[in-house]
């Protein structure tokens, strides 16, 4: 066989019935339970994301006990972790079956098992046959067996105890455990003289040592029970900072996120006002109310337990029946921010007005991608290479204009501080040698280019993140090489800058003629579309708008210098170790 086709086949079958559906899914358990499944150099992508899509169907249409019984199944297991991940999604009766029929390597485990979802991790403390790796691992996340630990001293070799005077019935108490995983062995009857302790003192002994092993969360801990045994329970006043809602017609909450719901169902969000209030807010929200109007970041206060007592911002839709009359309100309430008048700057709401937009926007323009690409794929069947070749370009469409909301977002993100980049450690002169030379092949041809000025020796340490600092120079002199007239050369320099406020790199970058040319650098709107270098969906000014508000993040500046853009980045050197600008060598060493 010089290919295997077996998946192919069984995906051009019409499965119908209730034979055929099972039939069908029991041969893509197969197929995509096998090693070779998981892809190679020569895997057929679309074929395997096809075999997923149509499990994924054949799931909605066989019970999920059904599946779990093809599942365990004796005598098969399977070593995809792909499959183990994939089924691991799906319900806990299936989740639990996959997770205990999978025989995966050791590398695969340990890269399976922090990408699987916290309850299904839980299925496989009950294992007893994974590698000790393994289960070193799952120690590490936290998940072990729920039985009481074994005592420190256990006789395995217990003499029964000496007959005595018999109890009448039901005088003796009976203590019953909980749950337990193991039997524990029978323990020799210690004198209290001896030892100092009875045996229900060490039963409580062990019921603490229990809950410290488990280092459960506070929310747990008030959850789970606890035995009568005098102790009084620990309580932490947590502070609630967001929860969800809903409202009757009335405006009364008769549902909330469980950490709340005692607290404010009942609370009555929407009362009416009252003759002689001076509350321009509160009417604000009456009014929308009264109206049946969606309620956008108003500010409103709750009184009761200490937990949710305080200032709030509510954001609200009415919701109706389906016969259309109104049902109440549902909604979210979040913390009002430390900050005073934080959540009402003006560019902080205009904020999140973009990022309501772009998730509005991101939603038909994924789907838009998502058919494209089913159709260039021929995922669901052939189909004529015309429509191939308009679906390529379709998709390769959407995906920048999805860069290009990515871009929006960021930039939103960053001017108003809800994001700020990595600090860390880059060697700027190196980034820029490198970047300068992926760009120079796109230049040569026109004659134009870039100069660097600095030593190849030459090693500038700047505190940013690796990844974020090359996202950063990449968009700044890709914006403007994308500008370059032909024979134009850029000029690039480097240097380190000492002054009161700290020790800093800059980077220096001569404009090309055409952004030179605008008075308003960051709200030029040059675009080049005859150029292979891409300075971003909105033109140069905005990608150096948002290179500004990436620099101003890690506490460096974006400034234009007459004819020159200048980059001013925090360098981790101190001044006493670094040369004089003036000798010529500007070689720093790291601190």
């Amino acid at each position: 066989m010089f290919f295997d086709d077996r998946l192919a086949t069984v995906l051009r079958q019409r499965a119908t019935g209730e034979a055929g559906l099972r039939t069908q899914y029991r041969q893509l358990l197969d197929l995509l339970g096998k090693d070779r499944a998981r892809g190679g150099e020569t895997a057929d992508h679309s074929l395997l994301a096809a075999a997923w899509l149509r499990m994924d169907f054949l799931a909605e249409a066989i019970p999920a006990a059904e599946r779990a019984h093809m599942i365990r199944e004796p005598g098969w297991r399977f070593r995809s972790p792909d499959l183990a991940a994939h089924l691991a999604e799906h319900e806990p009766e299936v989740a639990s079956a996959a997770l205990n029929r999978a025989d995966l390597a050791n590398e695969d485990w340990a890269a399976l098992i922090p990408r699987l979802p916290v309850r299904a991790r839980g299925f496989l403390r009950n294992r007893r046959d994974l590698p000790i790796d393994v289960e070193a691992l799952l120690a590490r996340l936290g998940v072990h067996d729920r039985g009481l630990p074994a005592p420190d001293a256990v006789v395995a070799a217990a003499p029964p105890p000496a007959p005595g005077p018999v109890a009448p019935r039901g005088d003796t108490p009976t203590i019953v455990p909980l749950r337990t995983v193991a039997t524990v062995p029978p323990m020799r009857d210690r004198d209290r003289d001896d030892t100092g302790r009875t045996e229900i003192s060490a039963l409580v002994e062990r019921i603490a040592q229990f809950r410290r092993d488990r280092s459960e969360t506070q929310p747990d801990l008030e959850r789970s029970p606890r035995l009568p045994l005098g102790e009084l329970p620990e309580r932490v006043n947590r502070i609630a900072t967001s929860f969800g809602f809903a409202t009757d017609t009335t405006g009364r909450i008769t549902w909330a996120s469980t950490e709340v719901a005692p607290m404010v169902i009942g609370t009555r969000l929407f009362a009416g006002s009252r003759l002689g209030e001076d509350d321009a807010e509160g009417v604000a929200i009456e009014r929308a109310f009264a109206r049946r109007q969606p309620i956008t970041r108003a500010p409103i206060n709750l009184e009761g337990a200490p937990a949710i007592t305080g200032a709030w911002i509510i954001d609200a839709e009415p919701r109706f029946s389906e016969v259309g009359h109104f049902a109440g309100y549902f909604g979210r309430l979040r913390r009002l921010s430390a900050q005073p008048g934080a959540e009402d700057r003006p560019e902080a709401r205009e904020a999140d007005r973009i990022r309501q937009l772009l998730h509005e926007l991101r939603t038909p323009v994924t789907a838009v991608q998502g058919y494209a690409e089913v159709i260039q794929q021929q995922l669901f069947g052939p189909a004529p290479h015309e429509y191939r070749a308009m679906a390529a370009a379709i998709a390769a469409d959407a995906a920048r204009i999805l860069a290009g909301f990515e871009e929006l977002d960021r930039l939103a993100r960053m001017e108003t501080g809800a994001m700020a980049m990595d600090a860390g450690e880059t060697d700027l002169a190196a980034l820029v040698r490198r970047t300068a030379g992926q760009i120079a092949p796109v230049l040569e041809p026109r004659g134009a280019g870039l100069v660097l000025t600095l030593p190849e020796t030459t090693i500038m340490l700047a505190a940013v993140d690796p990844d974020d600092a090359e996202a950063l120079v990449w968009r700044m002199l890709a914006s403007l090489a994308a500008a370059c007239d032909a024979d134009e050369q850029l000029t690039i320099g480097i240097e380190p800058l000492i002054g009161a406020k700290g020790a800093f790199v800059r980077l220096t970058c001569t404009l090309p003629v055409r952004l030179a040319c605008e008075d308003n650098l960051f709200a030029a709107t040059t675009r080049t579309s005859d150029s292979a270098i891409n300075a971003g969906l909105f033109g140069a000014g905005f990608a150096l708008r948002l290179a500004r508000a990436e620099a101003r993040s890690v506490g460096g500046t974006l400034l234009r210098d007459g004819d020159a853009l200048v980059l001013s980045l925090p360098l981790l050197t101190g001044a006493g170790d670094l040369p004089s600008a003036a000798t010529g060598d500007v070689h720093a060493n790291s601190a």
